[in-house]
């Protein structure tokens, strides 16, 4: 039997729960997320703080993503959040919408793609440091899952961005001599990486190298699906969620696996730039 397209938006948000395999946390974050929208379809202010969770969202038929207008909603409705929304949940928001916009689209229940303009917000600059060699130590030493203790070592030893190796496929590696082949970016890592990175790919040599833990959804592109298991590459949302649960250091991020930078020596006293002890020509 064709599946029935849904006439509903909140019923449309469901099936598209349903069908991405989250865990129930992250369906609940989710559908937070796609009855903010709803508000903005409907041209109704969202409600904001607490009350965000618990407002029922307005009843509107899932054909209005398709009507001419939707897209300068949902435009003035991010414009209007930017003003006071954290641009780190804005920007995820902006993604679960997407996705599911990509799902509904995949199954012929809308036609058109309303979310196309619209823009990730900036992130503010973060200057938090990089974690200490004791925090590292302590993290290392975890007893966490391979996958995770190889994407740690990884970042630290490479000094990569979180979405740099979260974007890796398996045949992007070279193990025998620790780096990556071109045209992947090339990256350079150490003995712990090296030691996990075989036993992570287990035979594997194509597909993204980072895995989630469940088979990808049907709407999943292929080249964020593994050949072999059927698995999707592992997003950032997921990596950050589960170094948080394990990290011995609280409000510690993956960004700050990432090494200092070495820092510049000083000139020496008889170059100019030496402060006081440069000397001028009268």
């Amino acid at each position: 039997m064709p599946d029935q397209p849904p006439v509903e938006y909140a019923v449309a948000v469901e099936r598209y729960l349903a069908a991405s395999e989250l865990g129930a946390g992250s369906r609940r974050i989710y559908r937070i997320a796609l009855n903010t929208w709803a508000w903005a379809l409907a041209d109704r202010p969202a409600p904001t703080g607490p009350e965000r969770r618990r407002a029922r969202p307005p009843v509107l038929p899932l054909a209005l993503l398709d009507h001419p207008g939707a897209a300068a909603r949902l435009q003035a409705a991010v414009t209007h959040r930017a003003g006071g929304a954290d641009p780190r949940t804005l920007n995820r928001e902006l993604s679960t919408l997407r996705a599911a916009v990509a799902f509904w689209r995949t199954r012929g229940w809308i036609d058109t793609d309303p979310t196309t303009a619209l823009r990730q917000r900036p992130l503010p600059v973060t200057d938090a440091a990089p974690l200490t060699p004791d925090q590292l130590r302590a993290l290392f030493a975890l007893r966490a899952p391979l996958r995770e203790q190889a994407l740690w070592h990884l970042l630290h030893e490479s000094g990569a961005t979180i979405e740099t190796v979260l974007a890796l496929d398996a045949d992007d590696l070279d193990l025998p001599h620790r780096r990556t082949r071109p045209p992947a970016p090339p990256l350079h890592w150490g003995a712990g990486t090296a030691r996990l990175l075989p036993l992570l790919l287990a035979g594997r040599t194509t597909g993204p190298l980072f895995l989630t833990g469940r088979r990808a959804p049907a709407t999943t592109p292929a080249r964020d699906r593994c050949p072999h298991t059927g698995r999707a590459r592992l997003s950032y949302r997921r990596a950050a969620e589960l170094f948080t649960a394990h990290t011995p250091a609280p409000g510690s991020t993956l960004r700050q696996l990432r090494p200092a930078p070495p820092k510049t020596p000083p000139p020496p006293d008889n170059e100019p730039g030496a402060g006081d002890h440069a000397t001028t020509t009268r």
